[in-house]
Formats: C-alpha cells, sequence, structure tokens
C-alpha cells in the first residue's frame, strides 16, 4: 500500500478545520495535504534535521522534538487530533506516546504496519523475518524497534485507559473490517480517554 493511499484513508477521519498536531511527521506531506485539502491547521513534530528542513520547504509548522522525551511541551485538549502515523513502531516508550497522544488531542489516531499480516506470519513459518511493502527492511537494518499487531494495539489501549472509537485494517486500498488482524497490512486505530 503506498503512503499515498495511506494519507488517504487517514485524511478521512481528520474534520475539516481540524487544529492537528502530527507526531513524527516526517516530511510534512501529511499536513501539507490536510491543510490543502481539509482546511486543517497545526503542526508537526519532527526530529530528523532533513525533514524538518523538508516540512519549511512545504509550509509546515514545525517543531523539532525528540518524541521519547514526551509531549510536555503541549496543554490537555490542545489538538482536535493527534496523529501518530508509522510512528509508534519507532518509539522507546509506546505506551506513554500512546497516552500522550490522547491526553494532548481530543482523538488521537495511530497508524503502523500490522505484523500480524497473513504474507508476515507466511514468512515467520519458513523462518524468515518479514520484507513487505509495509516492512520493507531486513531485520538488520530496520529502524523499527518493535513490531506489533492490530490485535496488540486494542490490548495497549486498554490498559493505557483508552478508549477505542474506531479501528480498522487498509490494504491494497481498501478499508478492511472483517479480521483485519490477518487481512491487512496497516492497522488504524482511532482512540480517545
Amino acid at each position: 500500500m503506498s503512503d499515498t493511499t495511506i494519507q488517504h484513508a487517514i485524511a478521512e477521519l481528520v474534520p475539516r478545520g481540524a487544529r492537528v498536531l502530527d507526531l513524527g511527521c516526517g516530511d510534512g506531506a501529511m499536513l501539507d495535504y490536510l491543510q490543502r485539502e481539509r482546511g486543517c491547521t497545526g503542526y508537526g513534530i519532527e526530529i530528523a534535521d532533513a525533514n524538518v528542513l523538508a516540512c519549511i520547504a512545504r509550509g509546515v509548522n514545525v517543531i523539532q522534538l525528540n518524541l521519547d522525551e514526551g509531549l510536555a511541551i503541549f496543554e490537555d485538549a490542545s489538538f482536535d487530533v493527534v496523529l501518530q502515523i508509522d510512528t509508534l513502531q519507532h518509539l522507546r516508550n509506546a505506551e506513554v506516546m500512546l497516552r500522550e497522544t490522547a491526553r494532548v488531542g481530543q482523538v488521537g489516531i495511530v497508524a503502523f504496519p500490522n505484523f500480524a499480516h497473513w504474507p508476515n506470519r507466511l514468512s515467520v513459518l519458513r523462518g524468515r523475518m518479514p520484507v513487505t511493502k509495509r516492512l520493507p527492511y531486513q531485520w538488520y537494518d530496520t529502524p523499527n524497534i518493535r513490531v506489533g499487531t492490530h490485535a496488540d494495539l486494542a490490548d495497549l489501549a486498554g490498559r493505557s485507559g483508552l478508549r477505542v472509537l474506531d479501528s480498522f485494517g487498509l490494504q491494497d486500498g481498501r478499508t478492511v473490517r472483517f479480521a483485519p488482524n490477518w487481512r491487512a497490512g496497516t492497522s488504524v486505530y482511532k482512540l480517545a480517554r
């Protein structure tokens, strides 16, 4: 599934005109899209110098910050929506950041590669770590410090005291609601406190 397909599917979850915080915003493409197509405002959070410069070049407001240090600079419910798209698997303390996402935003939207997708399971059964479009790295050079499944995030949300407002998978440009843990390469959750 392409980044653009994921971007469009996630954007549909963000209300028009929302104030958005995009955690681990990369080059700012998502926030740029939300600003242009949905009239949103907000900020991106990014640590990499090159990505911060790319955000600035796009006209995206960006704060250079290490997410492992938390979001203490923001008050409760500072944003309508906090996005965490392909970020959770890179963080040392995923549980804290999940709670922070729901604290800072009225709604948190989290998307990540679903390790339980059937091709990944098949690869592990063959004795190899999966390499797919959603998990494109070899085991030894991956930026991911953890892998998770669609079902794992439901458990983590519950342990963190968060409500799941919606959850589904994305695969080949389609929303997957039946058995997303098995049938989808990307997991998507909409969470609130």
